[in-house]
């Protein structure tokens, strides 16, 4: 069926960890439970995708939920809409407020809080997430994390010297 079919509708949906060419229990036993209701998936580097009848759609997407988790899933994203046309797609700056929200569930404290030591920590973080590649992420950054521009700089010039030596 067509996602534009009445009660229709369509759902792409991320199963974390994820590494792509090498999918975990947990995210076969999420496109198995679409199987299992003769819906297919289909796999994309950021994201997987759905559609189908309403109803059939909600008992995957529960379905899914409680087999990625019990597989192992450490989260799941869920986006779901009328059709595939009308799921909203991330940007850049969603993914670099995506994972500035990790580095404050890791730290444990809203970034306003972190002290050196943490905010250093982040800078790391983002560097290997490579949040520092999106154009005006520093600046974005620095006033995120109350410092300047220098400041974030003098981290990632740290960082650097230590994978050098």
């Amino acid at each position: 069926m067509a996602a534009s079919d009445p009660g229709d509708i369509a759902a792409e949906f991320l199963v974390e960890p994820f590494v792509e060419g090498s999918p975990g229990a947990h995210v076969t036993a999420a496109v198995d439970a679409f199987a299992a209701h003769e819906i297919e998936v289909e796999l994309g580097p950021f994201a997987s995708s759905a559609e189908g009848d309403v109803d059939a759609m909600a008992d995957a997407i529960a379905e899914m939920i409680r087999a990625a988790m019990t597989n192992g899933a450490t989260s799941i994203q869920l986006r779901v809409a009328a059709t595939a046309e009308e799921i909203p797609v991330p940007t850049l700056r969603d993914a670099l407020d995506d994972i500035l929200r990790m580095a404050e569930r890791e730290i444990g404290t809203m970034a306003p809080d972190w002290d050196r030591d943490q905010k250093q920590r982040v800078v790391r973080m983002l560097e290997e997430r490579g949040a520092f590649q999106l154009r005006g992420a520093v600046d974005d950054i620095a006033r995120i994390m109350g410092v300047s521009r220098i400041t974030i700089y003098n981290y990632l010039n740290a960082i650097e010297a230590e994978t050098d030596g």
